[in-house]
């Protein structure tokens, strides 16, 4: 998970963490346990987030990483 392009998608959109927890319905804490990898995010959270920032993808965010 890419949280620093999470983050800056976030800016681009004007919102900040409270606001996306609000949105997406979760708490801060669990954002941040999701971004520093201690859980994952759930698909439909994966969605509301690519749904509330616009984005045409999720990929480099959530799925992004080498595959060997």
């Amino acid at each position: 998970m890419d949280k620093d392009l999470l983050i800056y998608e976030m800016k681009k959109k004007g919102l900040n963490v409270s606001e996306l927890c609000a949105k997406i319905g979760i708490s801060k804490s669990a954002f941040y346990r999701k971004c520093n990898g201690k859980t994952e995010f759930k698909l439909d959270e994966i969605k509301k987030i690519k749904e509330v920032l616009s984005l045409d993808s999720v990929t480099p965010i959530f799925f992004a990483g080498e595959v060997s």
